[in-house]
């Protein structure tokens, strides 16, 4: 894998290239892999894996025509070549009125923030393999756990750069460090099966292996001999880890291209309160250590933290240069970039903000409703909101989990649930998009 000086320098290249070739302006990525993982099974070694990988992309401009074009061999002379049929294929493409780089006086100038993201040390495979088995004992270690999908341990390591042809030049590094362990618990057709994982840019901001492995086992014991639910409606409490697809909706429908295309829920919406005041989700792309930080976006703006949702309202759409144009916007340093195709819109490190009642708190008041930790299906309209999933947890009774529940949907639209949200205070930041406990009044339950 090259390093950030070599990832830049390429990029500098594939733009003089596309320049001499006959490009009026042009773009460039490359992008820098390696990972390690290990996985063990039973307390077996079962896999050792290793990858690295380097690619580079280039996007060019012939008047308001455009093309994209990727490679894996970064030679000089594959460059060169790589270059060159760009330029030819923008020259076949048809015009697209709002295709082009990034307002150049928008640019990001460094010198850029230092977002930590780099961990110094490397693990070992001895090292990963310890981790892993750590993980995987403690989870099989836990009364009722009587089988093993493996416990696993990795890391990883990345560089991106870009350079434009109207004066940007940027990159950075990026290392990550995941565990995780999936355990079965029960017998027969009463198996149950679960897991927990966890991910960070430095090895100190991981919690122990051990922990990992517990939660993994206490999660499918606690899921044995699961009953049915009725069909009506009833209170849903999401668990931390499926509530953040509440907020994935959310960005996915605030994107500028979807907007643009007429296809989002939220069209027309922009002024309406959709949230009650109290809910404020945040936007952080400097948050030091995070898993989604980044200097500046995939077109070289600069990247900055804001609110997404405040005073019940959401504050604006999510843009790149070209739906930006089509919208009649500025940019808001959305777009992302990977070494194939052209540029698209993702956020950087989300979270809904933390309420002020625990979670028992929030379900003192349920006579009857469910707690859900786990959802299946893709049963999500991205044009209407209409919103129906799979899924499983516990049952609520008087205000307290009472026991595991499976083979149920919940179904409601996502505009009446966003305004019935009320989140907890157990907010906890260990992944890209992060959100508390949440409950939601009013949605329908299809069970027996």
């Amino acid at each position: 894998m090259f390093d950030l000086s070599r990832a830049e320098e390429r990029c500098a290249t594939l733009i003089a290239l596309a320049r001499r070739s006959g490009a009026d302006a042009a773009d460039a990525v490359a992008i820098g892999d390696m990972s390690e993982s290990v996985q063990v099974r039973l307390g077996a070694l079962e896999d050792v894996e290793r990858s690295e990988s380097e690619s580079a992309g280039l996007r060019v401009f012939v008047g308001q025509r455009s093309a994209s074009i990727h490679a894996t061999d970064l030679s000089d002379a594959a460059l060169a070549e790589l270059a060159e049929r760009a330029v030819a294929m923008a020259k076949a493409a048809p015009e697209d009125k709002f295709s082009g780089l990034a307002p150049e006086e928008m640019l990001a100038r460094g010198p850029f923030p230092d977002l930590d993201m780099e961990d110094p040390a490397e693990p070992t495979p001895q090292q990963l393999r310890a981790m892993a088995e750590e993980a995987e004992d403690a989870a099989r270690a836990v009364t009722g756990v009587t089988n093993s999908e493996g416990g696993s341990a990795g890391f990883g390591r990345s560089v991106v750069a870009l350079a434009t042809s109207h004066g940007f030049s940027g990159g950075y590094g990026a290392t990550t460090h995941s565990i995780s362990a999936s355990v079965v618990a029960g017998t027969g057709g009463g198996m149950q099966r679960d897991y927990a994982w966890r991910q960070a840019r430095h090895a100190a901001d991981m919690i122990a292996p051990a922990e990992i492995g517990r939660l993994a086992g206490e999660r499918a014991v606690a899921r044995l001999e699961p009953g049915r639910l009725p069909s009506k409606v009833m209170p849903v409490v999401f668990d931390p880890r499926v509530a953040n697809g509440l907020v994935s909706h959310l960005v996915g429908a605030m994107s500028g291209p979807a907007i643009a295309r007429r296809a989002s829920f939220l069209l027309d919406r922009l002024d309406q309160t959709l949230f009650d005041s109290s809910v404020l989700i945040l936007e952080d792309p400097h948050r030091v250590r995070g898993l989604r930080s980044r200097p500046f976006d995939g077109e070289g703006l600069p990247t900055a933290p804001r609110a997404l949702v405040e005073g019940g309202k959401v504050t604006g759409w999510l843009a790149d240069s070209a739906s930006a144009r089509q919208l009649g916007i500025a940019p808001t340093g959305h777009a992302s970039r990977g070494a194939g195709g052209g540029p698209g819109v993702s956020v950087s490190n989300v979270h809904l903000a933390a309420g002020a009642a625990t979670p028992e708190e929030l379900m003192a008041d349920i006579a009857e409703g469910v707690f859900v930790t786990d959802l299946f299906g893709h049963g999500v309209n991205a044009v209407t909101g209409d919103y129906s999933r799979g899924a499983s947890g516990f049952r609520i009774v008087d205000g307290a989990l009472a026991g595991p529940v499976a083979e149920f949907t919940i179904a409601g639209n996502l505009v009446d649930m966003f305004a019935a949200m009320m989140p907890a205070n157990d907010l906890e930041m260990y992944r890209g998009i992060n959100a508390p406990t949440v409950r939601l009044d009013g949605m329908t339950i299809a069970g027996d």
